[in-house]
């Protein structure tokens, strides 16, 4: 079950979980074509110096790299924009990084979720980061109404 509050839906942890499937391979998409556009934008530059700007080297078009660039730029985009509308704030292109906003004893709290980890197991205050992330601990506080059990 997810709820909206104040205009911004927010999550169980057992929603949130569920979704997972779905964000795993949108974030591993994020994060295989921005590693892949950081490379080329450093193989571009790199190129760039060993040349002065009168001559271009044998082969590149820098116009059709760059057109190249910014196609695969909005392509993230679009993923980035895809996590959106499903509620979740992406956060980390490098690290795979995705907060789940959620509800906790009314106190606004982000589910917190990284690549490669097989489920959401920490969170933190929303204005706190991914350092600050805790494991949930279904003692601590009240979690029946984040875990879902309302």
């Amino acid at each position: 079950m997810s709820v909206k509050l104040a205009s911004r839906q927010c999550f169980t942890l057992a929603s949130a979980n569920r979704m997972l499937p779905l964000i795993r391979v949108i974030v591993g998409d994020i994060v295989e074509l921005f590693q892949d556009l950081k490379g080329r934008e450093e193989r571009l530059g790199a190129l760039r110096e060993g040349h002065d700007k009168s001559s271009s080297p044998v082969g590149l078009d820098g116009d059709e790299i760059r057109a190249d660039l910014e196609k695969d730029v909005e392509k993230l985009q679009g993923f980035v924009e895809e996590l959106q509308e499903l509620g979740v704030d992406f956060k980390d292109p490098v690290l795979g990084l995705i907060d789940f906003p959620a509800i906790m004893d009314n106190q606004e709290v982000c589910l917190c979720w990284r690549l490669g980890e097989p489920a959401i197991v920490h969170w933190h205050a929303r204005d706190a980061g991914y350092s600050e992330r805790q494991t949930i601990d279904p003692s601590a506080w009240n979690w029946r109404r984040l875990l879902g059990w309302n």
